[in-house]
């Protein structure tokens, strides 16, 4: 056998070689911080005029006010990611509160950098309700 090459396995079993797929990897950028940092004074202003502009000439109706807080909740997370800030998700939340006399307590609870993440509120009140929108913005590597 000498000066014989051997076989490779797949022409012995009468098979083609099958090709691995390439993995793509992304490569780590070692970066910590993030290059267009979350401001949130443009989005509570830009929250606000969300909800100014929807809700000045509304009155509350309880069947419509789930749909109408989807519906702002969306308009306000596009328009927050118009903004670019890369690095964050965010969390909306809108909650439309009928007048009648009564207060009331929002709260929420997780896992929080002080440094990094962030959050803000906008409201509107009318006549007959009082809306609320909160935008968190969480930081992720």
């Amino acid at each position: 056998m000498k000066g014989k090459k051997p076989q490779s396995s797949y022409k012995a079993a009468g098979t083609a070689p099958v090709e691995e797929e390439a993995k793509t990897t992304c490569p780590n950028t070692y970066r910590l911080e993030t290059r267009n940092k979350f401001r949130d004074y443009l989005v509570r202003d830009k929250a606000q005029a969300i909800l100014t502009a929807k809700l000045q000439d509304t009155k509350y109706n309880g069947a419509s006010s789930p749909s109408l807080c989807a519906s702002i909740s969306e308009e306000v997370l596009k328009a927050v990611k118009e903004f670019g800030f890369d690095r964050y998700k965010y969390v909306v939340s809108v909650l439309i509160v009928e007048k009648a006399g009564q207060a009331i307590n929002v709260a929420s609870r997780c896992i929080w950098d002080a440094q990094r993440d962030t959050w803000v509120s906008a409201q509107c009140e009318t006549e007959t309700f009082i809306a609320l929108a909160l935008v968190v913005a969480c930081y992720c590597d």
